[in-house]
């Protein structure tokens, strides 16, 4: 009976061999894959090394290979030479579990003295073709640091739920900055359009030098494993509200 469900638990580890930079990068695994395949591209466009991983037990999890090597779902990637760490993030993390997630990141990078939070994603919601651009919501201090020029604009209005709202209220209530980089996707996977315009406004607040256009080529040549990843995500998200407002 729905009465007697037992409630998803989960705990994160993260183990890292040295100090992280002072800014995170994250991309999720959420529909359309657009933050997730964003970032994988800057850690191949930028050639970042993986520093550590995220253990998450008592979830559901996978084991992604390449080449018949396996390797942990979610990884994290930076280079001495720049001061930010890559948060790739394959395993789906159901939104009931978004705050414990977001609150053992947060134990980490409260640790390590991480200044702020990144995140790029996409969201499902409906727009003509002059909504394709990438819009923010961020605490004031992430405003003031990184988005003082008014070439991205902020979104109307909606919510958040899951990890992503767990970080930004982290935000609003310390010293820690947190920016969501948001935009328009569509159900395919990856949504590359979508994927692009992540990159290029990652690029630009951040001063890197990447050239997004080859990512269409890199999404065409893993198209099959995010078709899988994204199969596993429509099967494993039951607790996603079926309608998000945003304006």
């Amino acid at each position: 009976m729905f009465g007697n469900r037992r409630r998803l638990s989960a705990d994160f580890r993260v183990e890292h061999q040295d100090d992280p930079s002072t800014a995170l990068l994250c991309g999720f695994s959420a529909y359309g894959l657009a933050g997730l395949t964003a970032v994988d591209y800057l850690v191949d466009h930028l050639e970042l090394e993986e520093y550590g991983y995220i253990r998450a037990e008592g979830l559901p999890s996978i084991t992604p290979f390449e080449a018949g090597a396996p390797r942990h779902p979610i990884r994290l990637f930076s280079r001495s030479d720049l001061d930010i760490t890559v948060l790739v993030g394959e395993l789906f993390v159901p939104a009931s579990l978004g705050e414990q997630f977001a609150s053992d990141i947060l134990t980490w990078t409260d640790n390590h003295q991480v200044k702020e939070i990144a995140i790029a994603a996409g969201i499902p919601i409906p727009h003509g073709p002059d909504g394709h651009q990438t819009y923010y919501v961020a605490t004031e201090d992430y405003r003031e640091r990184r988005l003082t020029d008014d070439t991205i604009p902020p979104m109307g209005s909606g919510f958040l739920d899951g990890t992503n709202a767990a970080l930004i209220e982290r935000g609003m209530d310390s010293s820690l900055g947190v920016g969501l980089f948001v935009t328009p996707v569509h159900a395919m996977a990856p949504d590359v359009d979508a994927a692009i315009r992540l990159v290029e406004t990652i690029a630009a607040v951040y001063d890197l030098d990447v050239d997004a256009t080859p990512l269409r080529a890199f999404a065409d040549e893993v198209t099959q494993y995010y078709n899988e990843l994204a199969q596993r995500i429509d099967e494993r998200e039951t607790d996603v509200p079926e309608d998000r407002m945003y304006m």
